[in-house]
């Protein structure tokens, strides 16, 4: 996810790790019920990051009432007062920026100066939601001189955001704006692989917001299953896996609560033969989010080049992976970081050696760095395969890490049913100068977020999310924050009582 904004210095310095490492709600630290705690370890040098509190389905429910009855005084709260204290939050992380970053380096292994822009991203959705609490309009409808009936928008009440570890901060306090803007109250699941992030963030909010408007729950999946079928919460919002989306659907749906999803994606990038082929490399390695290791739901790891420019950029895209070197997280130089876990740096290293069998052309990387500063954590180089077909499993399985996939087309038709034969439909990425062709191709592909020329940029205020088994819903707009609220009709008989 990239955004533009003012990032300061970094110095390992900043490294603060939370004082609580509980159950924040109602205001107050509490321990689990159940006793026990997870010892979080950074995937760049397996070290222990120290203990934090796994929540049982009775911290869930605790932490669930917590919230409700804190909902009843802040709906009341007016729209605009609200907006201060998500304002005077914005200006409290950015005063924070620097430990933020670190800390989530550490945890979730991204590079501390990318993890800067995760910082200022969350302030300025804050801010964006905060200027937006007055468009929670609803509408008149016209009944005649003896009547009148209108419609106004409340809030749901309880929301529980379910975040993944790949922008562990920022989908913390970015995706608890809009809900808070409405005036429900937030219960945050931080990811258990990197919750540390979410527990500092509980630190700062505390005494700004009322007690039990906002509330972090660590743990694993008893906790977030918990939640997610609780009677008393309202909505739920995931982002994360199809899988769990589908565990999320189905808890639920025993209660008729709404969900809003962002999953998965196996997105393409499709460059045509007028584009120019040092753009389109320059593209197709941004958009694969090597910074990342890959582990971004919106990464174009399906690169559909035309035959004509196809080893041009493959030449190109070889050069350029150079600039992403495996290093510590902590290290303000770093280019890329440290996949998230040894589950998931396994199954990357495991899908690199089944696409070699399954005669796929190796260009780039495909081992892990040599360097024995790294060799405690799970890194992996950028890797780059070419001449894929659309039947081989990289080209149909969602990796989440740094492995691309080149695909080389001539018949237009082909590759966008090729393009959209996959499950999934979150981003698109389309590389050509015909204007006609570009507005065509971004009407066919089955995708929720198309850039022309352009690649991995959000930009506030327009709506991003998925088309297909990508999710449900739209976040970064308006509509993200109208689908915290509720629409009531209330209708006013003005006829006057007749007279006896």
């Amino acid at each position: 996810m990239t955004m533009s904004h003012h990032a300061p210095a970094i110095t390992l310095e900043a490294l603060r790790l939370p004082e609580q490492r509980d159950l924040y709600y109602g205001g107050a630290w509490h321990s689990p019920r159940s006793g026990r705690y997870a010892d979080v370890r950074s995937p760049a040098t397996d070290e222990s990051l120290g203990p934090v509190a796994e929540a049982s389905e009775a911290d869930a429910a605790l932490a669930v009432s917590a919230a409700q009855e804190a909902f009843r005084e802040w709906r009341r709260v007016p729209p605009l007062e609200r907006a201060k204290l998500l304002r005077r939050l914005s200006q409290v992380l950015r005063d924070h920026a620097p430990e933020l970053a670190m800390l989530d380096a550490a945890d979730c292994g991204n590079p501390v100066r990318e993890m800067v822009g995760d910082v200022m991203n969350a302030a300025a959705q804050l801010e964006f939601f905060a200027g937006l609490v007055t468009e929670m309009k609803g509408a008149s409808v016209p009944m005649g001189p003896d009547a009148v009936n209108f419609s106004i928008r409340e809030p749901l009440g309880v929301v529980v955001r379910i975040v993944p570890f790949n922008h562990p901060f920022m989908f913390a306090a970015a995706k608890s704006a809009a809900p808070l803007a409405a005036g429900n109250t937030v219960i945050i699941k931080p990811p258990e692989q990197a919750p540390l992030s979410a527990l500092r963030l509980a630190e700062l909010v505390d005494g700004i917001l009322p007690p039990g408007v906002f509330n972090v729950v660590p743990g694993g999946r008893e906790a977030g299953a918990a939640l997610a079928s609780h009677p008393d919460v309202a909505k739920v919002a995931l982002i994360g896996s199809i899988a769990t989306g589908r565990a999320v659907l189905r808890a639920a749906a025993e209660t008729i609560k709404p969900v809003l999803l962002e999953l998965g994606g196996k997105n393409a990038l499709i460059a045509f033969p007028d584009a120019d082929p040092d753009e389109v490399a320059a593209g197709v390695v941004a958009g694969m989010n090597f910074t990342w290791c890959g582990q971004s739901c919106g990464s174009t790891s399906r690169a559909f080049i035309h035959r004509s420019i196809y080893e041009a950029v493959l030449d190109r895209v070889r050069t350029r992976c150079a600039a992403y070197r495996p290093g510590l997280p902590t290290n303000p130089s770093t280019t890329m970081g440290a996949i998230i876990s040894r589950t998931q740096y396994d199954r990357v290293l495991g899908y690199i050696e089944k696409t070699k069998a399954e005669g796929a052309r190796l260009v780039y990387g495909g081992k892990t760095p040599s360097d024995p500063d790294l060799a405690n954590g799970f890194f992996v180089e950028p890797t780059v395969f070419a001449d894929v077909t659309p039947d081989m499993t990289l080209a149909q399985e969602e990796v989440f890490g740094p492995i691309l996939v080149v695909l080389s087309w001539e018949a237009e038709a082909a590759m966008i049913e090729q393009v959209n034969a996959v499950p999934y439909g979150l981003t698109c990425s389309i590389w050509t100068n015909d204007l006609i062709r570009a507005h065509r191709t971004a009407a066919e592909v089955e995708a929720g977020f198309v850039w022309i020329n352009e690649v991995s940029k959000h930009f506030l205020g327009t709506p991003f999310g998925g088309y297909k088994q990508s999710g449900t819903g739209r976040e970064e707009c308006l509509g993200e924050l109208l689908s915290f609220t509720q629409e009531k009709n209330i209708h006013v008989n003005l006829k006057r009582p007749a007279r006896t």
